[in-house]
């Protein structure tokens, strides 16, 4: 093929790549190679082996792209021209950023750096600083980040270049998200915005959307985040570029992982794995594995985070990505110290210390090393403990990472205020501590600043400073409940979005059953079970249970709460109570069956039968219990919950034409609800028979009567079931309305 056929395959390529479509890319590319003879150009050749690695590494497969890249940089070194020896050398640079070997990445820029100047290539100078930039964004060090892609910024306005100064305008917004400096962000991104928008940008408006939804979602405005990611997928999706779709699907999960809204975090991470896995994204596929590693990491199920952190690790270490790799390690170390393995955690901690040191990662490695300490404190090694959170601490400071050297100083004012610790010092401990909660005072971070508030009260107690102890422990106690309030009004936040989600999602489904998926929104009113059997005709759904627990719950006082209140709020902080109780639930395995005003109904062992129905119920019970035993409203006032269980034979089945409902009858359930009201409140009122299953071995009860007992033992110590700690305290008698005289008893943690 002549010169000029070959090159207009690869300005196809080059169409291709600018939307998005790195396969193709590769594709085209790879063909052009293979067609090149010697009598063609050997530029040709240069330019479509450059293309091969951008197709590849824009695909997080960097170490697939580095054999293109480097026969690139061969063949362009036989040729005299330095424009493309220079392109051809900074694109080895992105390649080794990519593969998170910082220090090599810098040496090619660099070099491709004196090749522009040399031939006075200003705009890919400007390029170049906004490269290195990149490398110092990505080892943390956003100031010097900063300060490259301000250098680019003014080279691409000297040179009247208006898309180089938007994209680091973008690139500058997003490194002042990470410095958390978010008014600036935001200009930055709001600046930019109307510039895609005049030029009718799409695929960069649909990017600063995305960055403007990240600022949100760290100021804690999980709406407008959610608003603003949704923006920006819907425009990914019109242009079909499903990388970028991906990136804010991702961070659309991790809105709803902050907001402990972990199955819809799993849903959205689960919708990426198979965006990635579509278009052969390698390193994005174990980025996604990572994330839903830390979500079985926040729900303390660690053996299935450690499960996913190895998989995503073995993507890692397979493509060659240190920097992940590194961060993967180092997770794994913490998922080892959460379990008290210490042995393991810091073997894997020490690992992740090192990699990090290798590719200069010296934040990383500082981080890393804080660990370290924490896991020598919890091993009651103190010396060793405040050698390596000092270090660490030294490097945080330098890099003026305040929330880390907040948390640091803390942790070292904790180890000297230790009394067991030889070198016990109570004056560097309340330095550290005063430090430490000067710091999160100026970045705003109250959960932190109550636990040094506690600590410190405790040094000043240990050192019989009673008065100023009083007083730090009033400042605990008060910014405690604020952090309280905030988390309601979170989780308050979070139902709210979600009621808005599933509305949204529920009419969608609801038009798309019209038309033939009748079966998804089944699924989302009725058991997953119960919509299979309708789905496949059954009409009449109807089912017989000998043996359930029944759950209820109901507000003391609801009557007269409503009055005191506005809609709004009641509604608001009834969502914000019954999406936890949902998730405990799911927890335990309970099925909800309904909420009525203020009362909410739950069953253990229907649809899904367990033998362990009452001893899930009693969990669930335990749990929702110790969720509002201080649970207060925006005003202030206790709010106070009774809790009644049962355990019998019930109907369960659906009922309805239109909207369907899940329901259940018989005795049980309206003996279930009558322990509920003739309960007391706080208390987790049960009867005899739910207690005769829950104490059940082999079919036998294991007590025949408690009526003398005081509280409930055997063999005189407390009652222990899967190692949680029950009493059980008889009521004795009381007259059941509908049921006559009944044996009763109340179900308590220790």
């Amino acid at each position: 093929m002549t010169n000029e056929e070959l090159q207009e395959l690869l300005s196809q390529a080059n169409s291709t790549k600018k939307k998005g479509k790195f396969a193709d890319t590769e594709s085209i590319a790879r063909q052009v190679v293979d067609l090149i003879t010697d009598e063609n150009d050997p530029l040709v050749r240069v330019r479509a082996l450059c293309l091969v690695s951008q197709s590849l590494w824009q695909r997080g497969r960097a170490m697939d792209a580095l054999p293109s890249a480097t026969e690139a940089l061969a063949c362009a070194s036989l040729t005299d021209n330095k424009q493309e020896q220079a392109l051809v050398i900074a694109n080895m640079g992105i390649v080794q950023t990519r593969i998170s070997n910082y220090p090599l990445a810098l040496e090619y820029f660099q070099k491709a750096l004196s090749h522009f100047e040399e031939i006075g290539d200003a705009l890919n100078i400007a390029r170049t600083y906004g490269n290195i930039a990149v490398v110092y964004k990505d080892l943390s060090e956003y100031h010097r980040a900063l300060e490259y892609y301000r250098r680019a910024y003014a080279l691409f306005e000297e040179n009247g270049d208006t898309l180089g100064m938007t994209n680091m305008t973008t690139n500058i917004g997003t490194t002042y998200s990470y410095l958390s400096d978010y008014p600036n962000a935001l200009e930055c991104f709001n600046k930019v915005l109307a510039v895609y928008q005049e030029e009718g940008n799409k695929s960069s408006i649909a990017v600063v959307l995305g960055n403007i939804g990240n600022v949100n979602r760290k100021l804690g405005d999980y709406a407008r985040a959610l608003e603003f990611y949704g923006k920006s997928i819907a425009l990914f999706e019109e242009l079909d570029i499903k990388h970028g779709v991906g990136i804010f699907t991702v961070n659309t999960a991790n809105v709803y992982s902050q907001l402990s809204d972990y199955e819809r975090a799993l849903e959205y991470y689960s919708k990426v794995l198979a965006i990635y896995e579509e278009i052969g994204d390698h390193s994005g596929i174990a980025l996604i594995i990572g994330d839903m590693a830390l979500v079985y990491y926040d729900l303390a199920d660690y053996p299935r985070a450690l499960e996913y952190n190895l998989k995503a690790l073995e993507h890692h270490e397979k493509f060659g990505e240190k920097e992940s790799s590194a961060r993967m390690i180092g997770n794994i170390g913490l998922i080892y110290m959460k379990q008290a393995d210490y042995e393991h955690s810091l073997e894997y901690l020490t690992k992740a210390h090192t990699l990090r040191k290798e590719i200069d990662d010296k934040v990383g490695a500082a981080r890393v090393l804080g660990n370290i300490g924490a896991v020598y404190h919890l091993q009651g090694d103190y010396p060793r403990a405040l050698i390596a959170m000092s270090e660490a601490l030294e490097e945080l400071e330098h890099a003026g990472s305040k929330s880390q050297v907040a948390e640091l100083t803390g942790h070292i004012g904790s180890v000297y205020a230790t009394k067991t610790f030889i070198e016990y010092d109570a004056i560097k401990a309340e330095q550290y501590l005063l430090t430490a909660i000067d710091l999160y005072i100026e970045l705003g971070i109250k959960k932190m600043l109550y636990d040094n508030y506690k600590i410190l009260s405790m040094l000043y107690e240990q050192e019989r400073r009673l008065g100023v102890a009083l007083d730090y422990y009033k400042k605990y106690h008060d910014i405690e409940r604020e952090v309280q309030s905030e988390e309601s009004l979170k989780s308050a936040q979070a139902m709210d979005i979600r009621r808005k989600a599933e509305e949204a999602e529920r009419d969608r489904q609801i038009k798309l059953a019209r038309f033939q998926e009748q079966e998804k929104i089944l699924h989302n009113i009725l058991p997953a079970q119960i919509a299979e059997r309708m789905v496949q005709g059954e009409k009449t759904i109807a089912d017989s249970y000998e043996n359930v627990s029944v759950f209820f719950s109901d507000i003391v006082g609801f009557t007269e709460l409503a009055q005191q209140v506005s809609a709004e709020e009641l509604v608001v902080m009834l969502n914000g109570i019954f999406s936890q109780f949902d998730m405990l639930a799911r927890k335990h395995g309970l099925e909800k069956i309904k909420t009525i005003g203020d009362s909410y109904m739950a069953v253990a062992g229907a649809p899904t039968w367990y033998e362990n129905h009452a001893e899930r119920a009693a969990f669930f019970a335990l749990d929702v219990a110790e969720l509002m035993k201080n649970y207060r409203t925006a005003s202030g006032e206790r709010m106070e919950m009774r809790f009644g269980v049962h355990s019998g034979s019930i109907v369960a089945g659906v009922i309805g034409e239109n909207k369907f409902a899940y329901d259940l009858w018989g005795d049980a359930v309206n003996t279930a609800s009558r322990m509920e009201s003739q309960g007391e409140a706080g208390k987790i009122h049960v009867s005899e028979e739910f207690l005769k299953k829950l104490l059940m071995v082999n079919g036998e009860w294991l007590i025949d009567d408690a009526e003398d007992f005081p509280s409930l033992t055997i063999n005189n110590l407390p009652l222990t079931i899967n190692e949680l700690p029950l009493t059980i305290i008889p009521r004795g008698e009381i007259d059941i309305k509908g049921k006559g005289m009944m044996k009763t008893y109340f179900l308590e943690k220790i």
